[in-house]
């Protein structure tokens, strides 16, 4: 059984709680599926937090699955309460930064890419609000690449359909010389090899979906949950 604690991040307003109340939900540990908007968040407990639909101080959360045992962190997302949120990156073994698919990069997302460099945090991203009509999956995974790096690599679908995951070992090969010459030798690259490079902070595996309408969420779970170590 894997144990590891992952704090979940993001600009305010880009569904970080959402997320974590959607990754709480599919995995069975809270039965009712809380809003933010509505103001009965799992993870939002304060009377200020409620009121306002905002996070403001760190809250804890574990999710278990078959292979893992999992402590959320959801952090604040607000600018003005940053500083609760760094006090959280030294203890992480793994970040879950989430975007906005309807805003894109924000500026906060980018301070928090830099905090996430400076504090050596292997990151997955998810890409929320995939509902929306401005999202555009191409341009999204073009800026992530452009502006945080070139190890941003879509696993959406790569789990279920042999043509995605032919691509996504592709893309996988050329963030390494020793992931290059595995896939040259044998066709692929083998779990453990992307979760060397993952902790490693050379790839960083990029889910697409809608916390909200739970789009994706599952595939995520199992995409984090195979690829920790």
């Amino acid at each position: 059984m894997k144990r590891i604690v992952t704090g979940i991040l993001a600009h305010v307003d880009a569904g970080k709680t959402t997320l974590s109340e959607a990754l709480l939900y599919t995995t069975g540990n809270v039965r009712k599926l809380g809003r933010v908007d509505h103001g009965d968040a799992f993870l939002d407990t304060n009377t200020m937090e409620r009121q306002r639909g905002i996070t403001i101080f760190t809250e804890p959360a574990i999710i278990t699955t078959p292979n893992l045992t999992l402590t959320l962190l959801d952090t604040p997302g607000h600018v003005d309460f940053s500083a609760e949120m760094e006090r959280t990156l030294a203890v992480l073994d793994y970040a879950i930064l989430v975007i906005s698919g309807a805003d894109g990069i924000q500026g906060h997302t980018e301070t928090l890419w830099r905090l996430l460099k400076r504090y050596n945090v292997p990151t997955f991203i998810f890409i929320n609000k995939m509902d929306a009509p401005a999202a555009d999956k191409t341009k999204l995974l073009n800026q992530l690449k452009k502006r945080f790096s070139d190890g941003c690599i879509d696993f959406t679908g790569s789990h279920d359909d042999n043509a995605a995951l032919a691509d996504v070992m592709e893309d996988i090969a050329m963030q390494s010389e020793t992931a290059m010459e595995l896939y040259l030798e044998s066709g692929t690259i083998q779990d453990e090899t992307i979760r060397e490079m993952i902790a490693d902070r050379v790839l960083f595996p990029c889910f697409f979906g809608s916390a909200l309408k739970m789009d994706g969420i599952d595939e995520f779970v199992a995409g984090f949950e195979r690829y920790v170590r």
